[in-house]
């Protein structure tokens, strides 16, 4: 699956004395790339929750840091979706920032989240159609 990217810049309250975004900035940077990759495919997950009533709780999230990300840096989020089963999506993320005098992307962090679709009593369901299908074919590309 190509990635979807979804760019930002680091502002002054993510970061702390030193300049440095605070590692739990990431998990919040992983929630825009997800709602984007899910925007590009076709959908909103904000109708979905209200057109189907399902949810997709984080129910594990893991980052490991390369670099650190500073103030004013812009990132950019490469995020594409893992793995897909019918109650549970994986998606990964990585974090990228371009700065002098590096030609290339250097890589700031990578992630992962883990979602089980629930409905509203937060018991777990299947994630419905279309969703599945236009996810999996994506993943297929």
């Amino acid at each position: 699956m190509p990635p979807s990217t979804t760019s930002l810049r680091v502002r002054y309250a993510e970061t702390d004395q030193m300049g440095v975004a605070y590692y739990a900035n990431y998990f919040i940077w992983c929630e825009i790339g997800r709602v984007e990759l899910l925007r590009q495919l076709g959908f909103e997950y904000k109708q979905m929750e209200i057109d189907h009533a399902v949810h997709l709780p984080v129910v594990e999230a893991t980052c490991r840091y390369k670099s650190p990300a500073r103030y004013d840096d812009e990132i950019v989020i490469e995020t594409r979706v893992t793995g897909l089963r019918t109650s549970v999506i994986r998606f990964g993320y990585s974090f990228l920032c371009t700065r002098p005098p590096e030609l290339e992307p250097v890589l700031l962090a990578e992630a992962e989240t883990v979602h089980v679709v629930v409905d509203r009593e937060m018991q777990k369901c299947p994630l419905p159609e279309p969703y599945f299908s236009v996810i999996r074919a994506a993943m297929d590309e």
